[in-house]
């Protein structure tokens, strides 16, 4: 066998995925790699940090008498999970363990952290070196900052939040420039005053930030849990496609009009709520969404599903509730996977020159990495294919995200073989074929190491010693 250097490469449009939120636990990766056959861009996780407030670090939701709240942000502060970093923190808890989770599985952190505008900056400079680890990680900083039901819009007005923002993204350029920031004040919806909503006070912010980003719902009950939607009701709303990506539109040329040249434009947060279009809507809303994307909202670099599973109908999963951990697949699963096939949402893989043992492997992030791939030819449709690591360093120290056929495998160090086979269970071969093996190294602790060198930040590698082998055979090993 021979094998050749691979680099991954942006999508058109990346395709990235909620995962826990005030409304799901965090589900992992190993779960929904299995169910969704490849990874995704990143992985948006949901956190906030109020240290200042009596109470902290208790989940907010969780200081309330039951039946004292009225809607889902009716708390002190925040109902997201409480980020354990920061001043008097550690990195031992959450976020960090979800984040190792995500990042051994291929795929980028996106940490949403709404904060205290009141902090310090001594608090915001810690967050910044917790942070330094994850690569190239983005930081989406009090998201929907527009609005009007987080606890940091309750407290401080609009020029303050963008003031905090400011002050949050430069103290992140200082200590850890690696990480990009998200700016998220767009709501996908045309304004008749011709602007952004409070766009003059978040100028500087427009121009300070990495990435724009808006976040919109098809549909949404915002009344759950606390109500239930029905005909008539107040607490939900259903949007047209065709609105939406015009808004989508108007809110991409606003900041490209504040800043003067465009910068990536991500839409942080899409669904169509089941409460309101039901099951079978739902799927076919975000089908049609997805699918005119590439002509009706070509700026649009990124796209977050919000969530895998969710406690209500916003999850390709719904929670069980008598088991948390147990996910009822929706209609829009099916469907969304195959959105994930489609070519627009793929990362792009350019095979390099050919490469000897042993081979330094680099990673980047999921739109900047090399790896190898191995060409191999198929007689048949396999009843058995295993990929094997006989090298001994490989076996105990790889750390893997590899595909092939069109699905994708996970190996942790220590795991010496994987099984292939569910690669051919649905997208079987017929005849002779020609299929390539894809391999990468993400960092085995989830976290880039320092000892690595001046790059260290934005790089991790790996050296494979040794070509893996393949046990592949077209028979059972008995027959009647």
């Amino acid at each position: 066998m021979i094998a050749y250097k691979l680099h991954i490469g942006q999508a058109k449009c990346a395709l990235d995925l909620g995962d826990g939120s005030e409304r799901g636990e965090y589900v992992n990766q190993d779960y929904i790699l299995n169910v969704l056959d490849r990874p995704h861009r990143g992985i948006n996780l949901m956190y906030c940090y109020y240290p200042l407030d009596k109470g902290w670090p208790a989940r907010a939701s969780t200081l309330v008498e039951p039946g004292k709240a009225g809607f889902a942000w009716d708390y002190a502060y925040d109902d997201y999970f409480p980020y354990h970093g920061g001043i008097g923190g550690n990195t031992n808890g959450e976020p960090f363990a979800s984040m190792r989770d995500v990042r051994q599985h291929g795929q980028d952190v996106i940490l949403t952290l709404t904060v205290d505008c009141a902090v310090s900056d001594e608090h915001l400079v810690q967050i910044a070196k917790d942070l330094i680890p994850f690569g190239r990680l983005m930081l989406r900083i009090n998201h929907e900052a527009t609005g009007t039901w987080f606890a940091f819009n309750k407290r401080y007005t609009y020029r303050q939040v963008a003031d905090f923002y400011v002050r949050f993204h430069k103290i992140v350029k200082q200590h850890a420039p690696h990480i990009s920031t998200i700016l998220c004040i767009g709501g996908a919806l045309k304004n008749e005053s011709g602007k952004l909503d409070y766009e003059d006070e978040f100028a500087t912010a427009i121009t300070e930030a990495d990435i724009w980003s808006s976040d919109t719902y098809l549909s949404l009950h915002w009344g759950w849990p606390f109500d239930i939607a029905e005909s008539g009701g107040k607490s939900h709303k259903r949007s047209s496609n065709k609105n939406i990506l015009e808004g989508l539109r108007f809110d991409f040329e606003r900041f490209v009009a504040r800043n003067g040249k465009p910068k990536p434009f991500v839409l942080s947060e899409i669904n169509a709520d089941g409460d309101v279009n039901g099951p079978y809507e739902q799927a076919e809303q975000l089908v049609d969404f997805y699918n005119r994307v590439p002509k009706e909202a070509p700026d649009v670099t990124g796209i977050t599903f919000y969530q895998f599973r969710d406690r209500g109908r916003l999850g390709l999963e719904i929670e069980n509730p008598n088991n948390p951990d147990v996910g009822v697949a929706q209609p829009i699963l099916e469907d969304y996977k195959k959105i994930m096939a489609d070519s627009y949402y793929t990362p792009k893989m350019e095979q390099g020159e050919k490469i000897t043992f042993p081979a330094k492997l680099r990673w980047g992030s999921s739109e900047d990495s090399d790896g190898i791939i191995i060409p191999i030819d198929f007689e048949d449709n396999p009843v058995f294919c295993e990929v094997v690591f006989n090298n001994n360093d490989d076996a105990e120290k790889l750390n893997a995200m590899m595909e092939i056929n069109g699905k994708w495998f996970y190996k942790k160090p220590g795991v010496k073989s994987v099984d292939l086979a569910p690669a051919f269970f649905k997208n079987r071969l017929n005849g002779k074929q020609r299929l390539e093996f894809s391999l990468f190294a993400p960092p085995a602790s989830g976290t880039n190491d320092p000892s690595q060198g001046e790059d260290w930040r934005i790089n991790y590698y790996h050296t494979l010693n040794a070509m893996p082998e393949f046990r592949i055979r077209y028979e059972p090993v008995m027959k009647n």
